[in-house]
């Protein structure tokens, strides 16, 4: 009985929580998460940072860019 009292009053304190940290998603009329994205941050991009996985697309897309497909062979 004394481990249901505690699951139950945990449970209502993680909600009482949750509640808590969504109010302003919930309240706004058009309310969402905060972008915490590097690219979104207004002084990252005034000093050129970008998140390294944008970083990594952009490598991919110039590397595949340099390589010629048509000349390779494959391997036996």
């Amino acid at each position: 009985m004394f481990v249901l009292k505690v699951v139950l009053i945990s449970i209502v304190l993680v909600a009482i929580c949750v509640a808590g940290l969504a109010t302003q998603i919930l309240l706004k009329k058009n309310g969402q998460f905060p972008h915490t994205h590097v690219g979104g941050n207004r002084e990252m991009k005034k000093r050129g940072l970008i998140c390294a996985k944008s970083y990594d697309a952009l490598e991919q897309k110039r590397a595949y860019s340099k390589v010629n497909f048509k000349s390779l062979k494959i391997a036996k």
